[in-house]
């Protein structure tokens, strides 16, 4: 043991989850409001535990001098999508950014483990600004469907009941899960069209609804309580009648009724 004060070391792979967190939060935004679908699902991280980080240096025989360049998952980002697919199109994404440097990368979609684990693993530098300047800390990005991250997690957590010596036949249940989760992936991505384009639409009608509703209450800030009222009744009727199109035309109409309202109020 090197008696590094770890509170301090941890700091900047601390800051790097965060910052990286909300990008891939970020980029999961922005890809709904352009494509109307992203490939991110949602997205995770951690620091890992100095007694996990002491172990695996142990395990790799790093020295402690060696820990930063040798541990290369003290930072790491989870990132879970829907489709197989996705996994590689996230994975093609980070490779084109500007605030990171891919390393490399382990594709252990195409190159399953032998325990049946999937998952697509990035190892990039990341720079982040601290109080005492610039450094750059590596981080793993770990790119997998719900599938393949539902079953890691229970391998996880049968390792470490196990302490990493997992019985046989636990082995090769969790080998037949991990069968039947890819299976699931498989088919789930051979219908990825239909469920995008419904997801889509289910997208596309929210915004409608928000469009006419925040607009609608935005006419009673201008005083149009009429003529806001009567859009509301409309916009009740056409909800009923699960009416899309319908909605569509009336979020049109309630948008020009309000550049009118504010026209006449900068005339004033």
């Amino acid at each position: 043991m090197d008696g590094r004060d770890w509170s301090k070391f941890l700091i900047p792979y601390e800051q790097a989850v965060e910052e990286l967190k909300f990008k891939f939060k970020t980029l999961r935004t922005e890809l709904k409001s352009r494509e109307g679908y992203s490939y991110v699902e949602f997205v995770t991280g951690r620091i890992k535990r100095i007694s996990s980080i002491l172990e695996k240096a142990k395990r790799l025989s790093v020295p402690m001098d060696k820990i930063e360049s040798g541990i290369e998952d003290i930072a790491g980002i989870r990132i879970m999508c829907q489709f197989v697919q996705d996994i590689y199109a996230i994975a093609a994404l980070v490779r084109e950014r500007k605030d990171m440097t891919v390393l490399y990368e382990k594709d252990y979609v195409a190159n399953t483990k032998e325990s049946g684990y999937r998952s697509y693993h990035i190892i990039v530098n990341y720079p982040v600004q601290t109080a005492l300047g610039m450094k750059t800390v590596l981080a793993e990005i770990q790119i997998r469907t719900l599938a393949m991250n539902f079953w890691a997690t229970i391998e996880h957590s049968l390792n470490y009941k196990y302490q990493e010596v997992l019985p046989e036949d636990v082995k090769l249940r969790l080998k037949k899960a991990a069968e039947a989760a890819f299976l699931l992936d498989q088919e789930m991505s051979s219908i990825r069209d239909e469920v995008t384009e419904s997801q889509q639409q289910f997208e596309d009608r929210s915004n409608v609804v928000s469009r006419c509703l925040n607009n609608i209450q935005e006419l009673y800030f201008y005083y149009r309580v009429r003529e806001a009222a009567q859009f509301q009744l409309r916009f009740n009727e056409l909800w009923e009648q699960e009416d899309d199109w319908g909605l569509k035309e009336l979020a049109e109409e309630i948008q020009s009724a309000l550049i009118r309202s504010k026209k006449g109020d900068q005339s004033k």
